[in-house]
């Protein structure tokens, strides 16, 4: 075996010697992107930074990222040098450079969810102060592949609100005025109805949860109808009942829920999201049932 590879290396400097004799330069490859994570910031990569100002050591992504993980060997770590090698970044980055072609956002929960920033092409910038150190997903061109769908038909403008005060506080309040009654609900994304209940004149009154994948639920309560039962499996399409005023409602109204691991994250959507904390216009355009 030693002899063959010592005749191939023989016959390899023969033919580079004779592609230079004949003025032919040998070319080296350039790949257009990176291919994998190495703690170098390349092109088509988005990269996060450990400290403010692009300094410290790099973690560099070619793709969205739903949960960093928190624990070696299986957490994404910066993989550069400088401070914070080797570090988890969940919570750990203060910038960021994208280089990618297209926008990224970066989220403060995991499962692309809670209160976000984006990044455009070429942007290099320092995380703002809600996300620095609190980073926990991102997401390559958000929007085309986001998880919810806004619970109503499209053709259909609805108000969302937010206020600190609510119970819990990152739910949200749909109003579609000046009739809000008997308008009707869909699931906002696939998943399987895992409770429909009615809490009588206190509370959610009438409503409708749904499990959909990774740890997600959604919520739709004051119902004034519930149109699926436990066990069925819903599509985004899916009509599961309609708008109404039971409960402890002061007004007819969808009061809507998005749960992560049972906690209530920040609510968004595929075709805009609430403003937390005030008012919004609202209204589906995409995937209409």
């Amino acid at each position: 075996m030693p002899r063959l590879r010592t005749w191939t290396r023989t016959l390899v400097a023969t033919a580079v010697a004779a592609l230079a004799a004949a003025g032919v330069t040998a070319l080296t490859a350039t790949p257009a992107s990176a291919a994998a994570r190495d703690g170098v910031c390349e092109s088509g990569e988005f990269c996060y930074y450990y400290n403010s100002d692009h300094a410290g050591s790099i973690s560099d992504f070619t793709g969205s990222v739903a949960d960093y993980g928190t624990t070696q060997p299986t957490c994404y770590d910066f993989k550069g040098a400088g401070a914070g090698q080797g570090q988890c970044i969940k919570n750990n980055a203060a910038s960021v450079w994208n280089r990618t072609g297209g926008t990224v956002r970066v989220y403060y929960n995991s499962g692309y969810g809670g209160y976000y920033q984006n990044f455009g092409s070429g942007a290099k910038s320092n995380l703002n102060s809600t996300l620095k150190n609190n980073n926990a997903s991102h997401q390559f061109n958000p929007g085309t592949t986001g998880r919810f769908w806004l619970p109503f038909p499209c053709g259909e403008t609805w108000e969302a609100s937010t206020r600190s005060g609510h119970s819990p506080a990152n739910a949200v309040d749909f109003n579609h005025y000046p009739e809000d009654n008997g308008w009707k609900v869909y699931s906002s994304a696939p998943g399987r109805v895992s409770r429909v209940a009615n809490l009588g004149d206190t509370s959610y009154g009438r409503y409708i949860v749904i499990d959909h994948a990774g740890g997600w639920q959604t919520l739709y309560a004051h119902l004034s109808s519930q149109d699926v039962s436990v066990g069925q499996s819903v599509t985004e399409k899916t009509m599961i009942g309609r708008v109404g005023n039971t409960g402890g409602s002061t007004g007819p109204h969808l009061h809507y829920e998005q749960k992560l691991s049972g906690s209530a994250q920040r609510v968004t959507f595929r075709d805009g999201n609430p403003v937390y904390w005030g008012s919004r216009n609202l209204a589906r355009s995409t995937n209409c049932p």
